[in-house]
């Protein structure tokens, strides 16, 4: 019997523990779900024959190091902050891990030992980082053995909300950790390559520099710039395309009406607010708006904006209540960007028979016998409902056939690695099609410069 241990039970899991758990009698699997808190990790396995839960404190080095020692694999499913600790473990006792999280400067100084200790430490498998390194490498790849010559690449993803669930104005609801929708972006200025030219743009100015795209049978979409586009150049072996983009995907208008709380400050995550526990969500709002003794918070924020009172900008904002004097932050010494997401939780969280959607959209640019060509790929993905969304589904799924992949020695590179070789794409992508994770390709003229990007 093999052994695989997860840690971590959060709302990514749902798939993948359900695929290993259909493949355990045949692949002779037994899993051990640990978490803090088992009773999401119990709802998932419903008493399987083949797994388990157990309570684990990642924090408690002795229990950690016991369970990590019984596996043949581990899986990490926690936050990407906490990887490095069981990867420590996973070196010191011979274990193959993986993650989907992109690798961090602390996991890559692992991959010395690693190698030397022939293990596979495998990262950034989910859907973004994963999927989307495994459609673009398996295209630039055929690009490449035909001949061509790569001159663009741009990608951009998205978790949305899917049509029949989309039901308020800024046709979004959180299908992944909240927290990092509120801070997106910060923490440095987005960098990409247009037509060879680097471009920069600073965070204050993000949600105000979008681009659209359509997609056939799903409409329009805009997306922002990723905060750095230019280490895909080596990750992907693109170093001498003119341009380089990758980006993150919205419904039409709401990175202008987002563009609203980084204006006022309120997605800072610095500092934090006195006395917050006792705000109302108006008095939060007011605390960022100059004062007048005869305005109200509205219209200053209206004049301080200038928003105008018929602008469907100003409509978002009454959704969201933000203006309510009855509604208390009870937050104590909270960051205005957790009080942010405690507002936009309110009316942002996913009813029970909501459904979320994820969008990926790729962009391949290439010289080919003198002449250019493009190959846009795009890839939708709808969940069904709570538990098994498109998010679990596109996160898990990869995750779980790459552990099996290095169980049965068919992924032979050792040390810490991304998905990007022919030996892991392939037969991931492959599988993922019987899932229903499918990419539609189409060639269409090459177009080269946006004038967007200018």
């Amino acid at each position: 019997m093999r052994q695989v241990l997860v840690i971590g039970s959060g709302k990514s899991t749902s798939y993948l523990l359900k695929y290993l758990m259909d493949n355990a009698e045949m692949e002779q699997l037994f899993i051990t779900v640990a978490d803090i808190s088992l009773k999401h990790a119990e709802t998932l396995i419903a008493n399987h024959r083949r797994a388990t839960t157990q309570v684990l404190d990642v924090f408690n080095a002795t229990d950690r190091a016991k369970a990590i020692s019984q596996a043949d694999i581990v899986i990490s499913m926690l936050p990407a902050q906490l990887h490095i600790e069981v990867a420590k473990d996973c070196i010191r006792f011979g274990k193959h891990m993986v993650t989907a999280s992109y690798i961090s400067p602390e996991m890559q100084a692992l991959d010395d030992e690693a190698k030397s200790k022939g293990l596979i430490f495998m990262n950034e498998i989910g859907v973004d980082p994963g999927i989307d390194h495994m459609s673009a490498m398996q295209i630039i790849d055929r690009i490449r053995n035909k001949g061509g010559k790569m001159i663009l690449f741009e990608s951009f993803t998205g978790g949305l909300i899917a049509p029949e669930s989309d039901n308020n104005l800024w046709n979004y609801k959180f299908t992944w950790n909240p927290r990092n929708v509120v801070i997106a972006g910060q923490g440095g200025v987005a960098k990409f390559l247009q037509e060879g030219t680097y471009k920069y743009i600073p965070y204050h100015r993000l949600f105000r520099r979008t681009e659209f795209l359509d997609i056939d049978g799903f409409g329009r979409f805009e997306a922002y710039a990723n905060r750095d586009s230019l280490k895909y150049q080596t990750v992907y072996g693109l170093e001498n395309v003119k341009t380089l983009y990758r980006g993150t995907m919205r419904r039409v208008g709401f990175s202008r009406a987002w563009n609203i709380f980084v204006a006022l400050g309120m997605t800072d995550d610095n500092y934090t607010i006195e006395d917050s526990e006792h705000m109302s969500y108006r008095d939060f709002v007011n605390a960022f708006l100059p004062y007048s003794p005869s305005d109200s918070v509205e219209l200053k924020l209206r004049h301080q904006l200038k928003i105008d009172q018929d602008d469907v900008v100003w409509d978002k904002l009454l959704e969201l209540d933000i203006f309510n004097p009855n509604k208390r932050v009870e937050l104590k010494n909270a960051t205005p960007a957790q009080i942010l997401q405690k507002i936009l939780q309110d009316k942002w969280t996913l009813s029970l028979n909501d459904k979320d959607m994820i969008v990926m959209y790729h962009k391949f640019g290439y010289e080919l016998n003198g002449k250019n060509h493009q190959i846009d790929a795009n890839m939708v993905v709808l969940g069904e409902n709570q538990t098994y969304t498109a998010m679990a589904k596109t996160v898990g799924l990869p995750v779980a056939m790459a552990t099996l992949a290095i169980l049965n020695g068919k992924i032979k590179s050792t040390g810490v690695q991304r998905p990007i070789n022919k030996e892991v794409y392939q037969p991931i992508l492959a599988e993922l099609q019987n899932h229903g994770i499918v990419f539609k390709e189409k060639e269409v003229p090459y177009f080269g410069y946006n004038p967007l990007h200018q």
